[in-house]
């Protein structure tokens, strides 16, 4: 090669930049051009694969949430306890310890309450019981994220397998108690608890039974913003969320922030667990927590760690599985094919923060420069 070739390099086409203060207005654009690609991407799958028009296909799944009054009061419980189990994993995540034992922190919260119904359920007035529950759920939940907190802050373990870990020990509890509680004999579950007396079951509201859940979910949500935007305990969460060095330098104790921080996001999930079962399903199993631990990792990083803007997340995300399951009982499809619909309109939500907060910057010149 000569020396004249080895000595020419060629610039290449584009280059990606951060943005510096997008205006909140075209990344509003953006999220709304993502959302409308998502549906014309979905509308050509489905005709490609099931040969179904599109817009009947939508309308189902608008149906599948707001159809009925039964639908809509689900949809909003939906919304609720992932919103829930959202606003517990924040407080962790955006100290960047990443907490993924959402899913196993509930249900040793739920299993609390469980216990609380079965042991007390005779000799406990309901009011009474239900307090005691839900200190048993919240000390639970604040226990179980304590412990991987600990080892994190004293021996530097790695968080994310720890908490990881933790969830398959949670459903062997949760599997385990099930058949120690196990009504009928023989059944392998707890079934309803107390069906009779109705003993640890939150009360009913205006005839709505998931209302209770969806107050106690918005009060939550008013909580968490307060504290983690306004609180000095907010602040110090998000200083060791930025550099740990920086929070040691200016004086913050870090290991305590870190346990403070993770029993906070131990006891909002053990309140989860409290609600699904007391105010939900009023019994405990492997399923109660229905894989919100992990959908609330999703929902918190789109919201970008506020707790108003995760009740629209969540709100999407329960939309689409309310959405999704209609599709599969209108037109027979496989679950799968609804599964594939939300997965689309996911990576295109999810893929637009790219756009949000990245530009691509095309050279001027593509010449050959020395």
């Amino acid at each position: 090669m000569s020396k004249y070739a080895s000595s020419k390099k060629r610039e290449p086409l584009f280059h990606v930049a951060k943005r510096e203060g997008l205006p909140a207005l075209n990344a509003t654009l953006i999220r709304i051009g993502s959302v409308v690609a998502a549906l014309i991407v979905c509308a050509i799958v489905t005709m490609a694969l099931t040969g179904e028009n599109p817009i009947k296909v939508y309308a189902t799944m608008i149906s599948g949430a707001f159809g009925t009054s039964r639908r809509i009061w689900n949809l909003l419980q939906n919304l609720a306890m992932l919103l829930c189990v959202s606003l517990a994993v924040t407080p962790a995540f955006k100290m960047r310890f990443w907490n993924i034992g959402a899913e196993g922190q509930v249900l040793i919260g739920g299993l609390a309450s469980a216990a609380c119904m079965i042991i007390f359920g005779d000799s406990l007035p309901n009011g009474v019981l239900i307090i005691t529950m839900i200190i048993a759920s919240v000390v639970a939940g604040a226990i179980w994220a304590l412990i991987p907190a600990v080892f994190k802050a004293t021996l530097d373990t790695n968080e994310t397998l720890f908490t990881l870990m933790m969830n398959y020990v949670g459903i062997q509890l949760v599997a385990y108690f099930s058949r120690v509680w196990e009504n009928p004999k023989g059944s392998g579950s707890i079934g309803i608890i107390n069906p009779t007396t109705q003993a640890g079951w939150l009360p009913v509201i205006a005839n709505q039974k998931y209302l209770f859940n969806i107050i106690i979910v918005f009060a939550l949500t008013v909580f968490m913003y307060i504290y983690l935007k306004y609180s000095k305990h907010g602040y110090e969460i998000s200083v060791v969320g930025e550099s740990q060095n920086t929070a040691r330098y200016i004086g913050l104790n870090v290991k305590k922030v870190i346990l403070r921080t993770m029993i906070l996001s131990g006891a909002v999930c053990g309140i989860a667990g409290f609600l699904l079962v007391s105010g939900t399903s009023q019994t405990i199993t492997t399923e109660t927590a229905g894989g919100r631990g992990f959908t609330a990792i999703m929902v918190s990083w789109l919201a970008k760690f506020d707790p108003f803007v995760m009740i629209l997340t969540a709100f999407l995300l329960s939309f689409l599985e309310a959405g999704a399951g209609q599709i599969s009982t209108d037109f027979g499809l496989n679950k799968s094919f609804s599964d594939i619909l939300t997965g689309i309109i996911l990576f295109f939500i999810i893929g637009c923060e790219f756009f949000v907060n990245y530009e691509i910057k095309f050279n001027k010149s593509s010449k050959e420069v020395k």
